[in-house]
């Protein structure tokens, strides 16, 4: 038996001396990334608070799209996509999915007919084992291209100068393309009508090692009928909601998700750039909304939908907005799960 020799003084020291050092790194990473050190730094929480309504945040909630209806149903794959990723969620069947309509409202109490931009959130689940994430929004693109830019935008609104805004619209034109689309576009008095764009940029890598960029869209199966805004003020506060629970109860809600593959030179970095209508496009399959489901004690209540969290066979691209969202995402996740206490249920003693 070989008997260990006691760690000499020396030894011990050194090895004090190299802990001490990575517990030095990590705490200036960590107050690196709140902005301790750089306090003019652009961080997830400082985007989230500017988020807030003039009266504060609504406690227990999301911090953006927090008016929103929960549902499951399945991803029904049929093949075609495992040319664009070798991810299993593209194979052909069938893959459980939970997912969210909401609106890009602060306030859980909005009115629908108010709310210019709707969106959709998707979970999508494999049988080995991974998950697609993915929030998407009806809007064509983005209003402006990058990070910071949707900061100032946030902090331009709220103030009560309108030189303030203006200085921003000067500073950031791309801002123009989408004040023109949401002064313009048709609404719908259902989110089963609506198309719902992932208006980021993604790599898709098929089993062949081979890359291409892509963006995405779910297009729905429901005809879209225009309605005008005015109409909609007067059909309640929450329409959509009693609409799509309604259409479900029927039969099931369909959406063909469209795959568009980018050109040599295509903006993929700046999501307010729509695509030209010629790129490729692949119909990959077809998300199938089977059941509505109740937004307190749902399956959707703790459910982030983190745009980073991405099978094999997909990945980030350079566009730095899946990135900044999903930083942002966490901070809201960790505030309204704190402020568990301050969220309403349906029932008592259900779990958050």
């Amino acid at each position: 038996m070989i008997e260990r020799q006691a760690p000499s003084a020396r030894s011990t020291s050194g090895r004090l001396v190299l802990i001490a050092a990575v517990v030095v790194v990590m705490a200036a990473a960590f107050a690196y990334t709140a902005g301790w050190f750089t306090p003019n730094r652009l961080t997830p929480a400082k985007v989230v608070d500017t988020l807030a309504p003039s009266t504060g945040p609504v406690l227990g909630f999301r911090r953006n799209h927090a008016k929103g209806i929960c549902f499951t149903g399945t991803f029904e794959a049929n093949g075609a996509g495992v040319a664009l990723s070798r991810a299993q969620m593209f194979a052909t069947g069938a893959y459980l999915v939970t997912g969210r309509f909401n609106l890009a409202v602060p306030d859980p109490k909005a009115e629908d007919g108010g709310a210019r931009v709707r969106g959709l959130s998707l979970r999508v689940r494999t049988p080995d084992g991974l998950e697609w994430r993915s929030a998407m929004l009806d809007a064509p693109f983005f209003p402006v291209a990058t990070p910071q830019a949707f900061y100032d935008l946030q902090v331009a609104s709220h103030k009560s100068d309108p030189a303030a805004m203006k200085a921003f619209v000067a500073a950031h034109p791309e801002l123009g393309a989408f004040g023109a689309w949401a002064g313009s576009a048709p609404f719908t008095a259902s989110y089963a009508e609506d198309r719902f764009n992932g208006i980021n940029s993604f790599v898709f890598t098929n089993a062949q090692g081979q890359d291409q960029v892509v963006r995405w869209a779910f297009v729905p199966a429901a005809t879209p009928v225009a309605v005008p805004p005015d109409e909609l003020k007067k059909r309640g506060p929450d329409f959509l909601a009693k609409d799509i629970a309604d259409r479900v109860a029927q039969a099931p809600q369909r959406w063909a998700m469209k795959v568009t593959v980018a050109n040599p030179g295509d903006p993929t970095a700046d999501p307010s750039k729509a695509w030209p209508d010629d790129r490729r496009t692949v119909d990959v399959g077809t998300l199938v909304v089977r059941k509505v489901e109740p937004e307190p004690d749902g399956p959707c209540r703790d459910l982030n939908f983190d745009p980073t969290v991405l099978p094999a066979g997909m990945r980030t691209s350079d566009d730095p907005f899946p990135a900044a969202r999903s930083a942002a995402y966490s901070v809201s996740y960790n505030r309204r799960t704190a402020e568990e206490k301050d969220y309403p249920r349906t029932s008592p003693g259900g779990k958050p």
